[in-house]
Order: C-alpha cells, then sequence, then structure tokens
C-alpha cells in the first residue's frame, strides 16, 4: 500500500492593481479559479501606483498572476509621459514576485479627446515595455474597437456591464495562454 500526498486545493493567487476600471468590478466573481486580491483605486495615475507598491506587497506577499492596468487617469490629466513609471512598475513587480506572471493591460478606446493615433501610438510602446520586461502585453483596445456593444458609461472612460464583460472574457483567454504554457 503506497501513501498518498495530500491534494492541494489552494486556489493560485491573482494580483490585480491599476486604477477605478480596476476597482470597479468583482473580478473574483468573474475569476472563481483565483484568489483575487483587487489593489485598484479611482483616479490612481501611474506615479502613484509606483509609489504604492511596497504597501501592495505587504498586503499580498506572494502571487501567481499579477495585472496591471494603469495610465487612464494620467492621460487624462494631459500627462503622456507616464510609460516610464509603467516600466519602472513592470520591472518592480518582476523583482518582487519573481516567479508570478505578469500581464500589461494596454489603454482602452477611450471616447475623450484623445485621437485615436495617440493611444494605438502609446499602446505600441505599453507592448515594447512588456517585450522589454518578458511580460504579457494585453491588447483590449482592438477588441474593443470591434465589438459593437455599447462598452463604456457617459463619461467615456469607465466601462458598462457589457465592457466589463468582454474585458473579463479577453483576460481569460490570456490567462489561459500563460497557464497552458507555464
Amino acid at each position: 500500500m503506497s501513501a498518498s500526498s495530500p491534494t492541494n486545493t489552494t486556489k493560485p493567487s491573482f494580483l490585480m492593481v491599476g486604477d477605478s476600471l480596476i476597482a470597479g468590478f468583482n473580478w473574483q466573481n468573474r475569476l472563481p479559479s483565483f484568489t483575487v486580491a483587487n489593489f485598484g483605486i479611482p483616479g490612481l495615475t501611474t506615479a502613484e501606483l509606483l509609489f504604492s507598491l511596497p504597501q501592495f506587497q505587504q498586503r499580498c506577499p506572494a502571487t501567481e498572476l499579477i495585472l496591471v492596468m494603469i495610465g487612464t487617469n494620467d492621460l487624462l490629466m494631459g500627462k503622456p509621459d507616464f510609460l516610464e513609471d509603467l516600466k519602472k512598475i513592470v520591472i518592480w513587480l518582476s523583482g518582487a514576485y519573481p516567479t508570478a506572471e505578469t500581464m500589461v493591460n494596454g489603454l482602452m478606446p477611450l471616447q475623450c479627446p484623445h485621437d485615436r493615433e495617440e493611444l494605438v501610438g502609446i499602446n505600441q510602446t505599453i507592448a515594447n515595455i512588456c517585450r522589454d520586461t518578458a511580460s504579457c502585453y494585453v491588447d483590449v483596445y482592438n477588441r474593443f474597437r470591434q465589438s459593437d456593444l455599447e462598452l463604456f458609461e457617459a463619461d467615456g472612460v469607465h466601462l458598462t456591464a457589457s465592457g466589463y464583460e468582454l474585458w473579463a472574457r479577453t483576460l481569460s483567454e490570456y490567462i489561459a495562454f500563460i497557464m497552458e504554457n507555464d
């Protein structure tokens, strides 16, 4: 008779950091196979997120998966130079969580005064940051542009239930790919 080892029933943890777009949704309900640590803060900028990372790490000392969604407020405040801080955030997270897979969400096609070319250029830079840091770029911009659904609230920034559903489905596809190839 052989001894069997106990089954590990602990769900992998998923750290989500960012602004109101992260904060505004019940990710735990949508991603039940993970223990979600939602550190979304409405109004947060990349500089503020970079400063807050050590506090988040104290509250979430280990994780298997990370999503960074930041930059919308910087853009809306007229600070398009946030990309260097975004790179610092990804590098910091990689050092703090060396075994975690990090995903960086591109900016969404906001319904605001910024033109499409500017958002596409910013997202290309985010994709390059991901390539340079061995993290995963999550392209929601093109997914949202292809949808016929009403994805944004009247402010053109925050998401409707349909917007969150599309985003959650997109994230789930990326997560499945990452977890399968890990």
